[in-house]
C-alpha cells in the first residue's frame, strides 16, 4: 500500500474521497470535509440500534468521526458532519479506543464516516490487530467513496455499511452538494461486492451476527419515493440479492423546518410502503426495514465525546 492512496502522504494535495479537493492538510489547510491534519473524533461507544447482525444484542463499537465529504441539508449528525464537533486525538489513541470497545464487548469496530481520514486505516488497524483486536471491522459510510480507497481496504475493512443515497444526480447536487453520487456510489458498490466476494462472501457467528458482508442502506426522504425505487434498481442492477436496509427514519432537522417545502415533514406511511413493496417485486430476500418515522436517541446519540478521551465501561 506504499504507493496507493492511502497513505501517510496523502494529505499533502489530499483526494482521499471523490472530491479531490486538492487541500493542502498537512500545511493546516481545511479540506471541503472540514478536516485538516489533526485526527478529530466525537463520539466512541457501543451502539444498539444498527441493523440486528451489526448490533446484535452486545452493540456494535462505533467510532464517530469529525466532518464529512458530503453536505447533506437534512443531515441528522449535522454537529460533527458539518460542525466539525469533536477532539483532536492522536492515532495511538484510535488504536487503544478499538481495543477499549472490544473489551466492552463490542461485536465489531463501526468506523462511522471515516473517509477522510482512510489513509490513517491501514497502520492503524495494523497495529490494533498486533496489540489483540480480533472483532470485525465494519465501514460505515454515505457511499460516496473512490474505487481506489474501496479496494485498498478490501482486506482490512470485514463488513461494508454503505448508504446509497440517490440515483438522480440531480438531488446529489442539490441535497448534498455533490455533482455525481450515483455514479459514484455505483462504482463503489461494485468494488464493495467485489471484495466481500473475493473474501468469501457473508459469514455470520452462530448467533446471527456478522463477521463479513456487506448492507446497502438508503433513507427514503419525503417526496422522493420515485428516486428511492429508481435506488432499488440500481442497486439490483449492481449488486444483485444483496442485503439492504431501506429506512424512513427522516426526521427534519431545524434548517429544514426553517426552509419549509417538501423536506419539512415525516416520509408518509403510502411513500415507505411503495418503496417497500417495489424492493419486494424486484427480489431483494434480505431486507431490514424500520417501524415509525421519527428519530430519537436511539438512531442518533448524543456528540458529546463520550469515550474519546476517557474509556467509559458498559
Amino acid at each position: 500500500m506504499e504507493h496507493g492512496l492511502l497513505t501517510q502522504n496523502s494529505l499533502a494535495a489530499c483526494e482521499l474521497c471523490p472530491r479531490r479537493c486538492g487541500a493542502a492538510r498537512a500545511a493546516g489547510k481545511t479540506g471541503v470535509c472540514g478536516a485538516g491534519s489533526a485526527l478529530k473524533l466525537a463520539r466512541a461507544a457501543l451502539h444498539f440500534w444498527e441493523e440486528p447482525p451489526i448490533s446484535g444484542e452486545a452493540g456494535s463499537g462505533t467510532v464517530f468521526f469529525s466532518g464529512c465529504p458530503l453536505k447533506c441539508v437534512y443531515c441528522q449528525n449535522h454537529e460533527i458532519s458539518t460542525g466539525n464537533f469533536g477532539i483532536e486525538v492522536s492515532e495511538e489513541r484510535l488504536v487503544v479506543i478499538m481495543l477499549e470497545l472490544q473489551e466492552q464487548g463490542a461485536l465489531n469496530i463501526n468506523l462511522v464516516t471515516a473517509t477522510h481520514y482512510a489513509h490513517l486505516l491501514p497502520d492503524a488497524l495494523a497495529e490494533a490487530r498486533a496489540r489483540g483486536l480480533t472483532i470485525p471491522i465494519v465501514y460505515n459510510t454515505s457511499g460516496y467513496e473512490r474505487i481506489e480507497a474501496v479496494r485498498e481496504l478490501g482486506d482490512l475493512v470485514d463488513i461494508w455499511l454503505t448508504d446509497f443515497k440517490y440515483a438522480d444526480a440531480g438531488l446529489g447536487r442539490a441535497l448534498s452538494h455533490v455533482p455525481d453520487y450515483p455514479e459514484v456510489a455505483e462504482a463503489a458498490l461494485a468494488e464493495m461486492v467485489a471484495t466481500v466476494a473475493r473474501r468469501g462472501g457473508q459469514e455470520a457467528r452462530a448467533d446471527g451476527t456478522w463477521t463479513r458482508g456487506i448492507i446497502v442502506r438508503h433513507l427514503v426522504l419525503p417526496g422522493h419515493a420515485d428516486d428511492s425505487c429508481q435506488v432499488l434498481d440500481a442497486i439490483w442492477r449492481i449488486a444483485g440479492d444483496v442485503p439492504i436496509s431501506v429506512m424512513n427514519q427522516y426526521t427534519p432537522n431545524a434548517a429544514m423546518r426553517a426552509a419549509g417545502g417538501e423536506l419539512d415533514r415525516a416520509v408518509t406511511e403510502e411513500e415507505y410502503e411503495r418503496v417497500l413493496d417495489h424492493a419486494d417485486d424486484l427480489g431483494f430476500s434480505q431486507m431490514f426495514w424500520q417501524e415509525g418515522g421519527a428519530v430519537d436517541e436511539s438512531f442518533t446519540p448524543p456528540f458529546d465525546t463520550t469515550g474519546v478521551l476517557v474509556r467509559v465501561d458498559a
